[in-house]
């Protein structure tokens, strides 16, 4: 019997392809940097300077906040370390909240990071950390190139897991440099969904919002929570402490139960948000097709319902002098005659969705932005 199956006739990949195997990496010659060590650049996390933790809220907010969100937001989906380097070889050393516990969720978008090179818009995506998905923690290395250049790397933080440290590893004697700075200081707020978040993206950076990070130069806060983006109050009035926001994206009306909740928690947080910010647009993004709909029609009518809350409330507050408001119907981000070949579950976008989505998105933020 061959020592690649089983009596049972169980294949193993690793043994049978060199290209699934692990790699037995010695990680010897790295000089390791905290991401707190200038010139590292630390973004996607608005309450990193005041909390010192990758989290996506603060940890003491000033209102009482929902514990769910409290305990989502130690995801850190839309993290990005970035800096400039003329190593050969990187490697990152991580230690995870918990391992990898998802079952429609790759191992890499869950837990992993990925590595993208290249200056702001012209960023290509390099490798993602190999590791063993049962282990808390991992040592990789990223990338071993045949010459050291200076080259831009950008870092995605996994998406559905905490990182409880992470450093970086860079050849002995290589430069470390800063990352070439945003546009400006203003950031690009998400707040939605699972899909939000990035469930079920592959690895991190092709969750919508890290995609979108990569074509507009501005720093991106995901505020994705995972079945518990309900548009509560409280919720609003912390995102709403965040400073210098350029544009609020709300896409979160697939967790809301009701359209009743949906036409109180809306227009409500519309209203909390322009008390901070009272001319920063907003864009409201309508719930994305799902698979059932083909056959389920009361799952049809029910998006359709909320997309026409959607729609009355923003024409609604636009014609009371809210001209920084605007909608965009979701039902066709993931295409029309093949929507239904963009998930994993009937629900959740794989990388082929959330890049349709980015690719609907891009040209709506660009134009609102200008």
């Amino acid at each position: 019997m061959s020592d690649q199956t089983t009596a049972a006739g169980e294949v193993n990949p690793e043994k049978l392809d060199p290209n699934m195997r692990l790699e037995d990496n010695v990680l010897r010659g790295f000089v390791w940097h905290s991401p707190d060590e200038s010139p590292i650049r630390i973004s996607g996390f608005a309450w990193y300077q005041q909390d010192h933790m990758y989290r996506r809220m603060p940890i003491d907010p000033s209102v009482n906040m929902p514990d769910a969100v409290h305990q989502l937001a130690n995801c850190t989906a839309g993290g990005q370390i970035s800096f400039r380097t003329d190593s050969a070889r990187l490697a990152i050393s991580v230690e995870l909240t918990a391992p990898a516990n998802m079952y429609h969720m790759p191992a890499t978008g869950q837990c992993g990071f990925d590595v993208y090179v290249g200056e702001p818009g012209h960023q290509q995506f390099l490798s993602t950390a190999r590791f063993d998905h049962h282990h808390q923690g991992y040592e990789v290395i990223l990338f071993q190139l045949p010459k050291g250049e200076t080259r831009h790397v950008t870092l995605n933080f996994p998406l559905y897991q905490g990182v409880g440290k992470v450093s970086v590893g860079i050849d002995e004697g290589a430069s470390l440099l800063a990352p070439i700075p945003y546009a400006s200081g203003e950031k690009i707020l998400f707040y939605g969904t699972s899909i939000t978040q990035g469930g079920c993206a592959s690895r991190p950076g092709m969750a919508y919002t890290n995609i979108l990070s990569r074509r507009i130069p501005l720093e991106c806060i995901n505020l994705g929570f995972s079945g518990n983006g309900k548009g509560e109050p409280e919720v609003a009035r912390i995102i709403s402490g965040i400073a210098s926001p350029a544009l609020l994206v709300l896409d979160y009306e697939a967790n809301v139960q009701s359209c009743d909740q949906y036409s109180e928690t809306l227009p409500k947080f519309i209203r909390i948000f322009r008390e901070a910010h009272p001319i920063v647009p907003i864009l409201v993004v309508s719930q994305i097709q799902y698979a059932a709909e083909i056959c389920n029609s009361e799952l049809l009518e029910r998006r359709l319902r909320m997309n026409q809350i959607a729609i009355q409330t923003v024409r609604a507050l636009t014609e009371n002098g809210d001209c920084n408001l605007h909608f965009l119907d979701g039902e066709h981000l993931l295409g029309d005659a093949d929507y239904h070949e963009c998930t994993v579950d009937g629900v959740h976008p794989t990388d082929l969705g959330f890049f349709r989505m980015a690719n609907g998105l891009t040209p709506v933020l660009q134009s609102i932005l200008k």
